[in-house]
């Protein structure tokens, strides 16, 4: 299968691990059947999006929730990265690199790493076209 050991965090839309199923060791299988290629197999994941709401605190380190243009998505742990509290209010553009908990009925992460790309607008409006490069290059 492709992918047998997960490596660095993959690049993937909010609707793509939304289908993902669970794979074993805590891993997750990223179908591919429509490029007629075995499916991926991952444990992290890095997806960039708008902030959409936050909640502060909690056990759980703080929460965002996130839209990437393909639907929406939740990080767990916000607070608890490095750079991620500058990062946690409506509307900014961030990057999040994390570990999948869930990917149904919606993509839930927990947090490794947050930046704000709030700054240029080409994060944004280049990053379906990254996510798609990478899928089309990765065996």
């Amino acid at each position: 299968m492709a992918g047998d050991a997960p490596g660095p965090p993959v690049k993937v839309l909010a609707a793509q691990l939304r289908g993902a199923v669970r794979g074993a060791g805590g891993t997750w299988l990223l179908g591919r059947a429509e490029a007629g290629r075995a499916p991926l197999r991952l444990r992290a994941v890095w997806m960039q999006g708008t902030v959409l709401e936050v909640e502060r605190g909690g056990a759980r380190g703080g929460s965002a929730r996130l839209q990437d243009g393909s639907g929406p998505f939740t990080v767990l742990g916000v607070e608890e990265v490095p750079k991620g509290r500058p990062c946690l209010s409506a509307g900014k553009y961030v990057m999040v690199m994390g570990v999948v908990r869930s990917c149904s009925p919606e993509p839930i992460l927990r947090a490794i790493k947050m930046t704000d790309l709030s700054e240029n607008p080409v994060h944004k409006n280049m990053w379906s076209l990254e996510v798609e490069d990478l899928q089309r290059v990765i065996p």
